[in-house]
């Protein structure tokens, strides 16, 4: 039998514990290590090669999101699982665009955890129920019509920098020199927000950041 490789990182030892003795009752689970922080995670991650991650948010030194983007940035095939005493939307749908494969709470049943962790190694996503209750009703208008998600906040913190100095008229050159950035930095930035906003010149891009209110006009 192929055994699914797991790491479990959570900064609480005596829950880490809990969940190595729960799965070895469980034969296609093989628990290759342990962390106990964000940081501890991206090293293991590429030591050890776990197929299936489980992964707590609230952790000191690099927390569960940070931790995700880096190791999904490294190794896009390892599979993330949230394990989480949250069950708050925003975390969800931050972890969803960091590209966690499913979403369970400390608070659930072992069967649950290991529907979680089978359904993940499988390529499939998992959210426990009252989470998608919950996303579901953050996608879903009022009405019941799909909310339309703004283009802007697909951006990075560092993308809307960028955005609002090339809008405000800086040359690469001056951006990169305000950023402390690299010039060609600047310009990956912009073809990246440039893509995902779908506006492909600097006039597009003025206009745009002006009808968010990201820069002003002078009356």
């Amino acid at each position: 039998m192929n055994k699914t490789r797991v790491l479990i990182v959570d900064d609480h030892a005596m829950l880490r514990e809990g969940i190595i003795a729960f799965l070895k009752h469980h034969e296609d689970f093989e628990v290759v290590g342990e962390a106990s922080n964000g940081l501890e995670a991206i090293e293991k991650a590429e030591k050890l090669k776990p197929e299936v991650i489980i992964m707590d948010i609230s952790m000191p030194e690099l927390g569960g999101i940070e931790a995700t983007v880096e190791i999904k940035k490294r190794q896009p095939d390892i599979k993330i699982l949230i394990l989480s005493q949250y069950d708050d939307k925003e975390y969800v749908s931050r972890l969803l665009k960091a590209g966690v494969s499913g979403y369970i709470l400390k608070q659930a049943v072992g069967t649950d955890l290991i529907t979680a962790i089978r359904a993940v190694a499988k390529g499939e996503s998992y959210l426990y129920s009252s989470i998608a209750t919950k996303v579901i009703d953050g996608y879903l208008g009022k009405s019941g019509e799909v909310a339309v998600e703004d283009p802007y906040e697909k951006l990075t913190d560092r993308e809307k920098q960028v955005l609002k100095l090339i809008a405000e008229g800086y040359s690469h050159k001056e951006v990169a020199s305000r950023l402390n950035i690299s010039a060609k930095t600047v310009i990956a930035h912009q073809t990246n927000m440039s893509e995902k906003l779908d506006l492909h010149t600097r006039a597009a891009l003025i206009k745009f950041a002006i009808s968010k209110g990201i820069i002003k006009l002078d009356s």
